[in-house]
Protein backbone atom coordinates (compact mmCIF):
# COMPACT_ATOMS: atom_id res chain seq x y z
CA UNK A 1 0.00 0.00 0.00
CA UNK A 2 1.33 3.43 -1.04
CA UNK A 3 1.33 6.61 1.63
CA UNK A 4 -1.78 8.67 1.19
CA UNK A 5 -1.38 11.33 3.62
CA UNK A 6 1.54 14.02 4.70
CA UNK A 7 3.76 12.66 6.90
CA UNK A 8 5.24 16.05 7.84
CA UNK A 9 1.84 17.65 8.70
CA UNK A 10 1.83 18.24 12.26
CA UNK A 11 -0.71 20.04 14.52
CA UNK A 12 -2.11 20.41 18.09
CA UNK A 13 -6.30 19.14 17.56
CA UNK A 14 -5.45 16.01 19.60
CA UNK A 15 -3.18 13.10 21.05
CA UNK A 16 -5.88 10.75 19.33
CA UNK A 17 -4.42 12.32 15.89
CA UNK A 18 -0.38 11.10 16.63
CA UNK A 19 1.02 8.35 14.89
CA UNK A 20 1.39 5.04 16.94
CA UNK A 21 4.69 4.82 19.18
CA UNK A 22 7.90 2.93 17.59
CA UNK A 23 8.15 0.68 20.52
CA UNK A 24 4.16 -0.21 20.53
CA UNK A 25 4.87 -0.82 16.70
CA UNK A 26 7.54 -3.68 17.11
CA UNK A 27 4.93 -4.97 20.67
CA UNK A 28 2.34 -5.64 17.58
CA UNK A 29 5.35 -7.42 15.46
CA UNK A 30 6.50 -9.62 18.07
CA UNK A 31 3.07 -10.98 19.58
CA UNK A 32 2.30 -11.69 15.69
CA UNK A 33 3.23 -14.82 14.45
CA UNK A 34 1.58 -18.41 15.25
CA UNK A 35 -2.09 -19.45 16.62
CA UNK A 36 -2.81 -18.48 20.68
CA UNK A 37 -5.46 -18.61 22.00
CA UNK A 38 -8.20 -16.30 21.89
CA UNK A 39 -10.36 -13.92 24.22
CA UNK A 40 -8.07 -13.15 26.62
CA UNK A 41 -6.40 -16.77 27.16
CA UNK A 42 -3.05 -16.06 25.68
CA UNK A 43 0.55 -15.37 27.31
CA UNK A 44 0.36 -11.64 26.74
CA UNK A 45 -2.85 -11.01 28.31
CA UNK A 46 -2.15 -13.29 31.38
CA UNK A 47 1.77 -11.46 31.33
CA UNK A 48 -0.35 -8.06 31.06
CA UNK A 49 -2.34 -8.46 34.43
CA UNK A 50 0.93 -9.35 36.04
CA UNK A 51 1.68 -5.76 35.02
CA UNK A 52 -1.03 -4.25 36.26
CA UNK A 53 -1.07 -5.68 39.88
CA UNK A 54 2.55 -3.99 39.79
CA UNK A 55 1.57 -0.76 38.43
CA UNK A 56 -1.77 -0.61 40.47
CA UNK A 57 -1.38 -2.34 43.43
CA UNK A 58 -2.19 -6.16 44.60
CA UNK A 59 -5.47 -7.47 43.56
CA UNK A 60 -5.80 -5.08 40.58
CA UNK A 61 -7.31 -6.58 37.31
CA UNK A 62 -7.41 -5.20 33.75
CA UNK A 63 -10.33 -6.23 31.25
CA UNK A 64 -8.45 -5.12 28.03
CA UNK A 65 -11.28 -2.93 25.46
CA UNK A 66 -11.20 -0.98 21.99
CA UNK A 67 -11.67 2.25 23.38
CA UNK A 68 -12.35 5.01 25.81
CA UNK A 69 -16.30 5.30 25.34
CA UNK A 70 -16.68 1.53 25.70
CA UNK A 71 -14.51 1.42 28.73
CA UNK A 72 -16.52 3.85 30.48
CA UNK A 73 -19.15 2.42 29.10
CA UNK A 74 -18.28 -1.39 30.61
CA UNK A 75 -16.64 0.32 33.99
CA UNK A 76 -19.96 2.56 35.23
CA UNK A 77 -22.34 -0.52 34.30
CA UNK A 78 -20.27 -2.56 36.32
CA UNK A 79 -20.92 -0.43 38.76
CA UNK A 80 -24.61 0.44 39.17
CA UNK A 81 -27.80 -1.56 39.35
CA UNK A 82 -30.25 -0.96 36.68
CA UNK A 83 -31.68 2.05 39.00
CA UNK A 84 -28.09 3.80 39.72
CA UNK A 85 -27.08 6.85 38.22
CA UNK A 86 -23.36 8.78 37.99
CA UNK A 87 -22.66 12.04 39.28
CA UNK A 88 -20.14 14.10 37.16
CA UNK A 89 -19.06 17.09 35.99
CA UNK A 90 -21.25 18.71 33.35
CA UNK A 91 -18.13 18.73 31.11
CA UNK A 92 -16.98 15.10 31.52
CA UNK A 93 -16.07 13.47 28.48
CA UNK A 94 -18.89 10.75 29.61
CA UNK A 95 -21.39 13.54 29.30
CA UNK A 96 -20.22 15.77 26.36
CA UNK A 97 -18.36 13.42 24.13
CA UNK A 98 -19.58 10.21 24.00
CA UNK A 99 -22.86 10.27 21.94
CA UNK A 100 -25.05 9.01 24.49
CA UNK A 101 -23.77 5.93 25.18
CA UNK A 102 -23.91 5.86 29.33
CA UNK A 103 -27.35 6.20 28.45
CA UNK A 104 -28.65 4.47 25.48
CA UNK A 105 -26.13 1.56 25.65
CA UNK A 106 -25.49 1.65 29.28
CA UNK A 107 -29.10 2.88 30.33
CA UNK A 108 -26.91 5.05 32.84
CA UNK A 109 -28.63 8.31 34.41
CA UNK A 110 -25.71 11.39 34.48
CA UNK A 111 -26.19 13.70 37.47
CA UNK A 112 -24.20 16.27 35.95
CA UNK A 113 -23.00 19.46 38.22
CA UNK A 114 -21.04 22.74 36.99
CA UNK A 115 -17.60 22.85 37.53
CA UNK A 116 -15.55 25.72 36.14
CA UNK A 117 -12.18 23.86 36.02
CA UNK A 118 -13.35 20.60 35.40
CA UNK A 119 -13.34 19.01 38.33
CA UNK A 120 -15.23 17.50 40.92
CA UNK A 121 -15.08 18.93 44.96
CA UNK A 122 -17.85 17.03 47.86
CA UNK A 123 -19.89 20.28 47.71
CA UNK A 124 -20.42 19.92 43.68
CA UNK A 125 -21.10 15.95 44.28
CA UNK A 126 -23.94 16.61 46.84
CA UNK A 127 -25.48 19.10 44.58
CA UNK A 128 -27.16 16.13 43.37
CA UNK A 129 -26.12 12.87 45.61
CA UNK A 130 -29.67 12.91 47.02
CA UNK A 131 -32.67 11.49 46.87
CA UNK A 132 -31.50 7.91 47.59
CA UNK A 133 -34.96 5.77 48.96
CA UNK A 134 -36.80 8.17 46.60
CA UNK A 135 -38.74 5.76 43.91
CA UNK A 136 -38.64 8.39 41.62
CA UNK A 137 -34.85 9.29 41.43
CA UNK A 138 -32.65 7.73 39.71
CA UNK A 139 -29.82 6.35 42.73
CA UNK A 140 -26.89 8.58 42.81
CA UNK A 141 -24.67 5.71 43.38
CA UNK A 142 -21.56 6.53 41.96
CA UNK A 143 -19.34 9.42 41.13
CA UNK A 144 -17.15 9.71 37.89
CA UNK A 145 -13.97 12.36 37.29
CA UNK A 146 -11.90 12.44 34.97
CA UNK A 147 -8.05 12.98 35.65
CA UNK A 148 -6.60 14.78 33.97
CA UNK A 149 -9.99 16.54 33.40
CA UNK A 150 -11.85 17.55 30.32
CA UNK A 151 -10.40 21.30 30.77
CA UNK A 152 -6.53 20.36 31.33
CA UNK A 153 -6.45 20.42 34.75
CA UNK A 154 -5.27 18.19 37.53
CA UNK A 155 -6.90 16.79 40.70
CA UNK A 156 -4.15 16.51 43.31
CA UNK A 157 -3.51 13.04 45.81
CA UNK A 158 -5.33 15.58 48.63
CA UNK A 159 -8.25 16.34 46.39
CA UNK A 160 -8.50 12.78 45.22
CA UNK A 161 -8.45 11.20 48.78
CA UNK A 162 -11.31 13.64 50.10
CA UNK A 163 -13.33 13.14 47.36
CA UNK A 164 -13.33 9.45 47.34
CA UNK A 165 -13.78 9.76 51.34
CA UNK A 166 -16.97 11.70 50.55
CA UNK A 167 -18.77 9.77 48.16
CA UNK A 168 -17.95 6.82 49.64
CA UNK A 169 -19.11 7.97 53.01
CA UNK A 170 -22.42 8.83 51.26
CA UNK A 171 -22.43 4.72 50.21
CA UNK A 172 -21.52 5.68 46.22
CA UNK A 173 -17.97 4.55 44.72
CA UNK A 174 -15.80 5.77 42.42
CA UNK A 175 -14.81 5.67 38.99
CA UNK A 176 -12.12 7.34 37.22
CA UNK A 177 -11.87 8.35 33.51
CA UNK A 178 -8.18 8.11 32.83
CA UNK A 179 -7.64 8.59 29.09
CA UNK A 180 -4.98 10.49 30.52
CA UNK A 181 -3.89 9.06 33.84
CA UNK A 182 -0.66 8.79 32.36
CA UNK A 183 -0.45 12.79 32.04
CA UNK A 184 -2.04 13.62 35.47
CA UNK A 185 0.34 11.17 37.00
CA UNK A 186 3.21 12.53 35.83
CA UNK A 187 2.50 16.16 36.39
CA UNK A 188 2.37 14.97 39.77
CA UNK A 189 5.13 13.20 39.91
CA UNK A 190 3.84 9.91 41.35
CA UNK A 191 3.16 6.60 40.45
CA UNK A 192 -0.65 5.18 38.80
CA UNK A 193 -0.89 3.19 42.31
CA UNK A 194 -0.69 6.32 44.29
CA UNK A 195 -2.50 8.07 41.92
CA UNK A 196 -5.54 5.50 42.04
CA UNK A 197 -4.97 3.01 44.65
CA UNK A 198 -4.38 4.71 47.11
CA UNK A 199 -6.26 7.64 47.51
CA UNK A 200 -9.65 5.74 47.17
CA UNK A 201 -10.38 5.08 43.52
CA UNK A 202 -12.46 2.24 42.84
CA UNK A 203 -12.37 1.66 39.01
CA UNK A 204 -10.48 3.01 36.29
CA UNK A 205 -10.71 3.53 32.66
CA UNK A 206 -7.37 3.84 31.75
CA UNK A 207 -6.09 5.00 28.54
CA UNK A 208 -3.53 4.16 25.96
CA UNK A 209 -4.67 5.64 22.61
CA UNK A 210 -3.42 9.17 23.88
CA UNK A 211 -0.57 8.15 25.03
CA UNK A 212 1.08 6.35 21.76
CA UNK A 213 -1.07 3.21 21.23
CA UNK A 214 -2.38 2.14 17.95
CA UNK A 215 -5.67 1.00 19.60
CA UNK A 216 -6.97 0.20 22.80
CA UNK A 217 -8.30 0.93 26.73
CA UNK A 218 -8.36 -0.74 29.63
CA UNK A 219 -10.84 -0.92 32.33
CA UNK A 220 -9.16 -1.53 35.88
CA UNK A 221 -10.77 -2.78 38.71
CA UNK A 222 -8.94 -2.23 42.18
CA UNK A 223 -11.73 -3.08 44.32
CA UNK A 224 -13.76 -5.84 43.08
CA UNK A 225 -16.44 -5.61 45.78
CA UNK A 226 -18.06 -2.74 43.91
CA UNK A 227 -18.14 -4.13 40.53
CA UNK A 228 -20.41 -7.49 38.86
CA UNK A 229 -20.35 -8.79 36.26
CA UNK A 230 -17.79 -7.76 33.74
CA UNK A 231 -17.14 -10.26 31.84
CA UNK A 232 -20.52 -10.74 30.81
CA UNK A 233 -20.58 -6.55 30.33
CA UNK A 234 -17.75 -6.61 28.13
CA UNK A 235 -18.93 -9.09 25.37
CA UNK A 236 -22.27 -7.57 25.80
CA UNK A 237 -21.22 -4.14 24.91
CA UNK A 238 -19.23 -5.42 22.20
CA UNK A 239 -15.56 -4.99 23.66
CA UNK A 240 -14.44 -8.28 23.76
CA UNK A 241 -11.30 -8.37 21.73
CA UNK A 242 -11.12 -12.17 20.13
CA UNK A 243 -7.27 -11.43 18.72
CA UNK A 244 -6.85 -9.93 22.42
CA UNK A 245 -3.23 -10.18 22.34
CA UNK A 246 -3.23 -7.54 20.25
CA UNK A 247 -4.54 -4.91 22.82
CA UNK A 248 -2.31 -6.43 26.07
CA UNK A 249 0.61 -6.81 24.06
CA UNK A 250 0.10 -2.65 23.69
CA UNK A 251 -0.68 -1.91 26.88
CA UNK A 252 2.37 -4.18 27.71
CA UNK A 253 4.64 -2.07 25.66
CA UNK A 254 3.06 1.43 27.51
CA UNK A 255 3.33 -0.22 31.36
CA UNK A 256 6.55 -2.84 31.55
CA UNK A 257 8.82 -0.22 31.48
CA UNK A 258 8.24 3.64 31.61
CA UNK A 259 7.40 4.37 28.12
CA UNK A 260 3.63 5.43 29.47
CA UNK A 261 5.22 7.54 31.93
CA UNK A 262 7.99 9.22 29.30
CA UNK A 263 5.48 9.43 26.47
CA UNK A 264 2.96 11.85 28.98
CA UNK A 265 5.68 13.56 30.44
CA UNK A 266 7.19 14.59 27.12
CA UNK A 267 3.54 15.86 25.95
CA UNK A 268 3.50 17.82 29.57
CA UNK A 269 6.79 19.70 28.87
CA UNK A 270 5.48 20.65 25.13
CA UNK A 271 2.58 21.72 26.69
CA UNK A 272 4.23 24.26 28.95
CA UNK A 273 6.67 25.21 26.32
CA UNK A 274 3.97 26.25 24.12
CA UNK A 275 1.91 27.71 26.70
CA UNK A 276 5.51 30.04 28.13
CA UNK A 277 5.81 31.52 24.27
CA UNK A 278 2.25 31.86 23.75
CA UNK A 279 2.28 34.38 26.57
CA UNK A 280 4.70 36.34 25.62
CA UNK A 281 2.38 37.19 22.56
CA UNK A 282 -0.66 40.03 22.30
CA UNK A 283 -4.21 39.50 22.58
CA UNK A 284 -3.80 36.29 23.87
CA UNK A 285 -5.69 35.13 26.71
CA UNK A 286 -5.64 31.43 28.71
CA UNK A 287 -9.22 30.99 30.29
CA UNK A 288 -7.82 27.26 32.34
CA UNK A 289 -4.06 26.21 34.17
CA UNK A 290 -2.16 24.48 32.09
CA UNK A 291 -0.90 21.02 34.47
CA UNK A 292 -0.72 18.28 31.49
CA UNK A 293 -0.84 18.20 28.01
CA UNK A 294 -3.97 20.72 27.17
CA UNK A 295 -4.23 24.86 26.86
CA UNK A 296 -7.30 26.82 26.59
CA UNK A 297 -6.54 30.03 25.09
CA UNK A 298 -9.31 33.09 23.59
CA UNK A 299 -7.39 34.22 20.59
CA UNK A 300 -8.66 37.92 18.77
CA UNK A 301 -11.20 37.25 15.75
CA UNK A 302 -9.55 35.48 12.51
CA UNK A 303 -6.40 34.33 13.99
CA UNK A 304 -7.63 30.82 14.25
CA UNK A 305 -8.56 30.35 11.07
CA UNK A 306 -5.36 31.45 9.45
CA UNK A 307 -3.28 29.71 12.05
CA UNK A 308 -5.36 26.48 10.97
CA UNK A 309 -4.42 26.69 7.21
CA UNK A 310 -0.68 25.24 8.79
CA UNK A 311 -2.10 23.53 12.19
CA UNK A 312 -4.88 21.58 12.99
CA UNK A 313 -6.38 22.49 15.86
CA UNK A 314 -10.14 22.49 17.46
CA UNK A 315 -12.73 25.63 18.16
CA UNK A 316 -13.50 24.87 22.17
CA UNK A 317 -16.21 27.70 22.25
CA UNK A 318 -16.40 29.31 19.12
CA UNK A 319 -19.05 32.17 20.53
CA UNK A 320 -16.00 33.30 22.60
CA UNK A 321 -13.22 32.51 20.61
CA UNK A 322 -11.99 29.84 23.11
CA UNK A 323 -9.85 26.74 21.42
CA UNK A 324 -7.81 23.78 22.64
CA UNK A 325 -4.75 22.98 21.72
CA UNK A 326 -3.44 19.55 22.28
CA UNK A 327 0.33 18.09 22.99
CA UNK A 328 0.99 14.60 22.23
CA UNK A 329 4.10 12.48 22.76
CA UNK A 330 5.23 12.64 19.39
CA UNK A 331 5.05 16.77 19.27
CA UNK A 332 8.21 18.19 18.84
CA UNK A 333 9.89 21.47 20.02
CA UNK A 334 10.43 22.46 16.03
CA UNK A 335 6.40 21.90 15.86
CA UNK A 336 5.65 24.43 18.95
CA UNK A 337 8.65 26.89 17.86
CA UNK A 338 6.79 26.47 15.06
CA UNK A 339 2.62 27.32 15.87
CA UNK A 340 4.11 29.89 17.82
CA UNK A 341 5.67 31.56 15.16
CA UNK A 342 2.21 31.13 13.19
CA UNK A 343 0.63 32.75 15.70
CA UNK A 344 2.63 35.43 16.04
CA UNK A 345 2.35 36.16 11.88
CA UNK A 346 -1.28 35.76 12.35
CA UNK A 347 -1.51 38.41 15.26
CA UNK A 348 0.90 40.90 13.36
CA UNK A 349 -1.19 40.62 10.26
CA UNK A 350 -4.55 41.49 12.37
CA UNK A 351 -2.82 44.38 13.53
CA UNK A 352 -1.60 45.47 10.03
CA UNK A 353 -5.21 45.27 8.37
Amino acid sequence: MNQIHDPDRRGFSSDNSAAVHPEVMEALLAANGGHLPAYGADPYTERLQEVIEQRFGPGARAYPVFNGTGANVIALRSMLPAWGAVVCAESAHVNTDENAAPERIGGIKLWTVPAPDGKLTPELVDRQAWGWGNEHRAQPLAISLTQSSELGTVYSLEELSVLAAHAHGLGMAVHVDGARLANAAAALEVSLQELTTAVGIDVVSFGGTKNGLMFGEAVVVLDPSVVSGMEYLRKMSMQLASKMRFVSAQLLALLEGDLWLSSARHANEMARRLRAGAEELPEIRFTQATEANALFAVLPPGVADEVRQRYRFYDWDSRSGEVRWMCSWDTTEDDVDGFLKALAEALGNRAAS
